[in-house]
């Protein structure tokens, strides 16, 4: 096995204590980069990329001390970054011995941390521990703890934050029973533990009593996406599927943008037809029908496409795109959705519109409908559409004004 200490990492000298100012844009980029490089090792190294996560995640929260995290930006970095992290340091062939080094650290790492930026590293902590007898030693060690905290004797404390971790290891080490005696102790049963007993009664078979506590007690600061995540991992579990996507799917499957939300929801159901799934996504969205235009051109859905973008405002941009490179394969959508583009910029919609946005619209719309037949139809089109720019400072009848001889 190779030395869990034989690499040079670049990223220890960027994540001393305190090494970063206010600014989260540079420290973000550090974080990613130092991922990136773990990444790069774990390739062909997994266990001295492991010990490297461990490195950074010790690292990690002294270095962004004083980094603004008001936005949340820095923060969700950090998280993501332990996500990916724990995959490398779980995957690695370690031995026990090793393992036990590594949980020791990042277990001072974590108790240490105040601000908190490991604090998701507790939901982690079965995955951490690999074997059902690491995770066993760790449940015992901290089960203790956890329930003195949890006593209704005043004298004692009232928190202890190695709980997830406690209840992560039991999970792992499979001691599911325990794990429900543990949450009849909990003095409220908010999500960040009581989805641990949701994940005991699941893995027992106890599918319908799991989701009942999923559901049970929902407080304002539980998070509704991870509730419906769980519930449908649940249901997934137990074939049924169409409920899970009837009751959760919609909710669990949110995408950094519109278009990523339609791709994760259809990938886990393939089942369900693409036209289905948007027509249930648009549904939960009422007002930005137009937002659901990329999603429904993704999936060959043109004239959804349409459809959806004539209803409330999208992009000009994203129509504009869409006219240039459907234009030879797609060209009566492509006219249609540069159409709409040239209306949107008429309107005013956009954001820093410039003239060559307006440009490459009108260009692409009359590309396309070269290809579809009718190019002279549709430049009158245009031209009415733009003569009819008498609001503001009628920015698209300046730029298209000559070549449209208004």
């Amino acid at each position: 096995m190779a030395k869990t200490g034989a690499h040079r990492w670049e990223f220890k000298a960027r994540f001393r204590r305190h090494s970063f100012g206010w600014r989260s844009q540079p420290a973000i980029t550090r974080v990613k980069q130092a991922v990136a490089e773990i990444r790069k090792v774990a390739k062909q190294d997994p266990v001295p990329a492991a010990d490297g996560a461990v490195a950074f995640l010790e690292r990690v929260s002294p270095a962004l001390a004083h980094v603004d995290s008001s936005s949340g930006a820095i923060g969700t970095a950090v998280n993501n970054a332990i996500a990916e992290l724990v995959t490398i340091i779980a995957g690695a062939p370690a031995d026990a011995k090793t393992r036990e080094a590594w949980l020791g650290r990042l277990w001072d790492a974590y108790v240490a941390d105040d601000i908190p930026y490991l604090e998701s590293l507790g939901d982690h902590w079965g995955a951490l521990c690999v074997s059902k007898e690491i995770a066993s030693a760790w449940a015992d060690r901290l089960e203790g703890t956890v329930r003195m905290a949890w006593s209704p004797e005043p004298s004692l404390p009232g928190f202890f934050n190695g709980t997830t971790n406690c209840l992560s290891a039991l999970i792992a080490a499979e001691r599911y029973d325990e794990v429900l005696a543990l949450l009849d102790l909990a003095p409220h049963q908010i999500w960040q533990y009581r989805q641990y007993g949701v994940k005991a009664l699941s893995a027992q078979g106890r599918k319908a009593d799991a989701i009942r506590l999923a559901e049970a007690g929902r407080d304002l600061n539980d998070s509704p996406i991870a509730i419906a995540r769980l519930c449908e991992e649940v249901l997934l579990s137990s074939g049924a599927t169409e409920e899970a996507y009837r009751r959760y799917g919609l909710v669990a499957n949110p995408g950094g943008t519109y278009l990523a939300g339609f791709r994760a929801l259809a990938r886990k159901y393939p089942h369900k037809a693409a036209a289905d799934i948007l027509a249930d996504l648009v549904k939960t969205t009422p007002g930005d029908e137009g937002k659901w235009f990329a999603a429904a051109k993704d999936a060959g859905l043109y004239d959804e496409a349409l459809a959806l973008a004539r209803r409330t405002p999208c992009d000009p941009r994203t129509l504009a795109r869409a006219a240039r490179d459907f234009a030879g394969r797609e060209p009566a959508f492509a006219v249609g959705a540069g159409l709409l583009a040239l209306h949107g910029l008429v309107q005013g919609y956009g954001y820093e519109i410039t003239g060559a946005d307006v440009w490459m619209a009108y260009r692409a719309t009359l590309a396309a409908a070269e290809r579809r037949g009718g190019a002279g139809e549709v430049k009158d089109s245009i031209r009415r559409l733009v003569a009819s720019d008498v609001a503001g400072e009628r920015f698209v009848a300046k730029v298209l004004g000559r070549e449209l001889a208004l």
